[in-house]
């Protein structure tokens, strides 16, 4: 049985960052979006101070020790006031911070969790390449062994916080002739040589979220860098995924929310044929359709929390929770586009942007399509088991 009623503590943090966005990332969100400029250092101070940068990270290392049922509600929040903004939250918490928190040892966890927990340190995570992506066999980053440590050299694409990350977690190939299965993650600090940014990337939406393409060119780190076990970076990327998918459910939620109250306060006070367009039965559908599929989309998102708060298998769970969630949000914010007309294909209301930015919700951490052939293989492998 799984109880969606949430803690005192759960709905406080709620509240909080709900408080915080209105305040500190609404009034801004288009200004960001239109210069394609990252966040003011006091809108990631203001996330520190509230332990967003942290949400996930054990309070031994600074954390704020939080299950993921939290880190879904904080992220949704983020995300109906800035899409950007809570794609930096997701990827830095369950991806970066979530690679160290899984694999890191001692060291490494005390080294670098404290700086990520509060946003001194804002954390990136490569494993896509020009060309692989949902394709982790075809990765062409390699690492060899030099001495004590290891030589680095490949490209990387998409990486979120590319350029202001201050520590990137690098997925290089250690085995070649095991494909998959012999790839090994690396911790790489900003500035270490032969790490550089090659181009930054312009983008439909989440403008504000820095995006790039990275290069390492013989870089050269200790074996006190290597983050897991050698040859165990995949299966590890395949569990810290179940759990980013699940941030990314929780984004497209939080945009497709702000789409939808948007839309509300739109159609109150917008008037045609004399009347508020909220009283036609043509845009009451709409918004109805809307409400429905979000609040479905939401709790796909939350039961999969909750089997990963309880530590239980979400791979399904969690791949259900993307695909659902992130395809409501692109019709949603299509929908919210339509209802407000001529206005919603201008920048001058919020909708465009969460519709260009719910589009990449379908695309990030596996396509809609690589999500409908994990829950096909889960559900047949079930089927499997039962006959």
């Amino acid at each position: 049985m799984i109880d969606f009623e949430l803690t005192g503590d759960q709905k406080l943090v709620r509240d909080e960052v709900r408080a915080f966005v209105d305040r500190e990332v609404v009034p801004y969100a288009r200004a960001w979006d239109a210069g394609e400029t990252f966040f003011p250092p006091k809108v990631v101070e203001g996330l520190g101070a509230l332990g967003i940068w942290g949400i996930l990270t054990p309070e031994e290392y600074g954390g704020a020790g939080l299950d993921p049922v939290a880190n879904a509600l904080i992220i949704e929040e983020v995300a109906r006031g800035d899409g950007a903004l809570a794609l930096t939250v997701a990827s830095h918490n369950s991806l970066c911070s979530g690679h160290v928190n899984l694999a890191g040892s001692d060291e490494q966890k005390r080294r670098w969790l404290p700086r990520l927990a509060t946003g001194e340190v804002l954390g990136a995570w490569a494993l896509t390449e020009p060309g692989s992506g949902s394709d982790a066999s075809g990765m062409r980053t390699t690492a060899v062994r030099r001495g004590d440590g290891w030589a680095l050299n490949g490209t990387k694409m998409f990486i979120t916080q590319g350029s202001v990350g201050g520590v990137t977690v690098v997925l290089a190939r250690t085995s070649p002739e095991k494909k998959a299965h012999g790839v090994t993650a690396f911790l790489v600090p900003q500035g270490t040589k032969g790490l550089s940014v090659s181009k930054k990337l312009e983008k439909l939406g989440m403008r504000a979220s820095d995006t790039c393409e990275i290069v390492l060119e013989d870089v050269v780190v200790g074996d006190d860098a290597r983050l897991g076990d050698v040859d165990g970076g995949f299966l590890d990327t395949l569990r810290i995924l179940d759990r980013g998918r699940i941030g990314i459910g929780a984004l497209s939620v939080g945009l497709a929310r702000g789409a939808l109250e948007a839309s509300v306060a739109y159609a109150k006070q917008r008037a045609q044929f004399g009347r508020p367009i909220a009283e036609f039965q043509a845009v009451q559908f709409k918004l109805a359709d809307m409400k429905a599929r979000i609040d479905a989309a939401r709790l796909l998102v939350l039961r999969a929390a909750v089997l990963a708060a309880r530590g239980q298998r979400h791979t399904a769970e969690s791949s259900m929770a993307k695909l659902f969630a992130s395809e409501v949000a692109t019709w949603a914010c299509g929908e919210a586009i339509q209802i407000h007309g001529g206005y919603g294909y201008t920048r001058e209301f919020p909708v465009e942007r969460h519709w260009r930015d719910a589009k990449l919700c379908e695309i990030g951490e596996g396509t809609s399509e690589v999500q409908r052939m994990i829950i096909a293989r889960e559900l047949l492998g079930t089927l499997r088991s039962a006959a």
